[in-house]
Order: C-alpha cells, then sequence, then structure tokens
C-alpha cells in the first residue's frame, strides 16, 4: 500500500494538542538553552494567544498532525515539525504552503537554533540583524525570504 501524500489544512482548534505535540519535540531538539521555565511560559503562549490570532496551517503524515506553520500577517511566527518527520520535505512544504500568499516573509529565529538556520539559510532565507529577543532575552537574527 503506497502511503498517503502529505496534506496542508487549516488549523482547527481540535488540532491543538497535537500542534503543542509538534511543538514541544521539535523545540526541545532545536532549543535545547531554554529553560523549562521559558518552555512553559512559551507553551501558554502559543496555546492561549498565538495559536489563536495566527494564521495557522497544519501538515498531517498518514492523517495525523505531525507540524505547523503560523503566520501573522507576512511574518513566521513559528515553524515545526516533528522531528521524526524532518528530512522528508515537509518543511519546506509548509514553508512553500505561506510563500504562496506572501511574497515576503520574515521571520526571527534564535542565533543558536542551528537547526533551524540551516533550513532557512537552505530555503533562502538571508540575514537582516541580529538582537536581543524581548521574551527570552536571547540572540535573535531576523532573516526575511522574498520570491521577487
Amino acid at each position: 500500500m503506497k502511503a498517503r501524500s502529505p496534506m496542508i489544512r487549516p488549523f482547527n482548534s481540535a488540532d491543538t494538542d497535537a500542534v503543542m505535540q509538534a511543538w514541544h519535540k521539535a523545540s526541545a531538539l532545536a532549543h535545547p538553552f531554554l529553560s523549562d521555565e521559558l518552555i512553559a511560559k512559551a507553551d501558554a503562549l502559543i496555546r492561549n494567544t498565538f495559536l489563536p490570532m495566527a494564521n495557522t496551517s497544519v501538515i498531517e503524515q498518514e492523517g495525523q498532525v505531525v507540524g505547523f506553520i503560523a503566520l501573522l500577517g507576512h511574518q513566521v511566527g513559528g515553524l515545526f515539525l516533528d522531528p521524526a518527520y524532518h528530512g522528508h520535505g515537509l518543511g519546506k512544504a509548509l514553508m512553500d504552503h505561506a510563500a504562496q500568499s506572501h511574497p515576503v516573509l520574515e521571520l526571527e529565529v534564535f542565533r543558536d537554533n542551528t537547526i533551524g538556520r540551516g533550513f532557512y539559510a537552505a530555503y533562502g532565507f538571508e540575514e537582516l540583524e541580529e538582537k536581543t529577543d524581548d521574551f527570552s532575552g536571547l540572540p535573535v537574527l531576523r532573516l526575511r525570504y522574498s520570491t521577487t
């Protein structure tokens, strides 16, 4: 039996637990420098504030939500994929999906997030500036991608 292709669809509130599970797994891998206290604060902020306000799309593999991209206008607020699905083109598919409706995308990535930085560089994002993240106090890089 052939595996089904991944499906990207709009987020709905029933996806919250699966989205947060993907976020926790991916964040543990990409952000080992974040404290447990900061992770707990971020969890609450994402779950209760950002997911409801963002234009979020999820990606399903075999009928299971395994990742998401959250947009606030042309800002990528988050792109997270369960690490078991890294390297299969799903993150690129989510970014392609966002780029279809936004010819310019910007985001911030922790300077120490080598996984995210590698993905964004390979996708074609360019560094604009380095600054300090207000929420964590850690250095972040502001990146931009443009199809023009």
